[in-house]
């Protein structure tokens, strides 16, 4: 009764375990984050970070598209070795005013295309850019984005995320805009973006600081449950393949 027990336990534990494994969030899909933070009102730098999803292909190509009801005036991009960046702006169907000055179009796409190897299986590649002024009346900005492959190949990163829905399984990059007032963005901010922000170039903020230690500790938090997951696993099928033997 005793070894019936303990092998239900196990069993059980196993079985916990896989839900944790499950419960881990996969990341490899395109996505954007801010260095630092993007506040409302305010500039950012951001990056759009790229994996690669096959293993006999390469990413060569990346079209992201912006919101048309968010227009950035300011997007400039940053060199990254073996691509080239290529901005298209659109003409605005009413002006914006940025710093007393109108604006009459906006930045609609930015395409990344490798002029080498691009992005090969097992890597990806972070994509930066400098964006503002950030939308006032918006909690995020949600972006279009398009992955092609050497085979031909494009993935669609489309799908928005809908509130209390699960993550769909082609999640459109979306950026987190924090409080209006909290303008410390990170990264090589441009001359204007520095006044805007008050940071200077290279400058590492506070919340810089805080933003890279929670990241460390979520990654640690992450490799500890997948240490357990596959520990516990282990545990189980070693304890039943005991037991078979024992029976045998």
């Amino acid at each position: 009764m005793k070894s019936l027990t303990r092998v239900s336990v196990v069993a059980g534990t196993a079985a916990s375990a896989v839900l944790l494994l499950s419960a881990v969030p996969a990341f490899a899909h395109v996505s954007v984050t801010a260095e630092g933070v993007a506040a409302k009102g305010g500039y950012a730098t951001v990056n759009f970070k790229v994996p690669n999803e096959r293993d006999d292909a390469s990413t060569t190509k990346l079209e992201v598209t912006f919101p048309a009801d968010q227009p950035l005036a300011s997007v400039m991009t940053q060199p990254v070795p073996g691509w080239k960046a290529k901005v298209t702006k659109t003409k605005l169907k009413k002006p914006i005013e940025i710093h007393g000055e109108k604006i009459d179009e906006a930045v609609s796409k930015v395409t990344w295309t490798a002029d080498g190897k691009g992005i090969e299986p097992g890597t990806f590649q972070k994509f930066p850019l400098s964006v503002g002024q950030l939308p006032e009346d918006a909690d995020q900005m949600v972006f279009k984005a398009l992955q092609t492959y050497s085979n031909k190949e494009v993935v669609r990163w489309i799908e928005p995320q809908q509130k209390g829905a699960k993550e769909p399984d082609f999640p459109a990059p979306a950026l987190a805009l924090s409080a209006a007032g909290d303008h410390h963005g990170g990264g090589a901010a441009s001359d204007d973006d520095a006044k805007a922000t008050g940071v200077k170039d290279g400058e590492e903020t506070a919340s810089s600081k805080a933003s890279d230690s929670d990241s460390s500790d979520t990654t640690a938090r992450t490799l500890g449950i997948v240490g357990i997951v596959v520990g516990a696993a282990g545990v189980a099928f070693g304890v039943l393949a005991g037991r078979r033997r024992a029976n045998s």
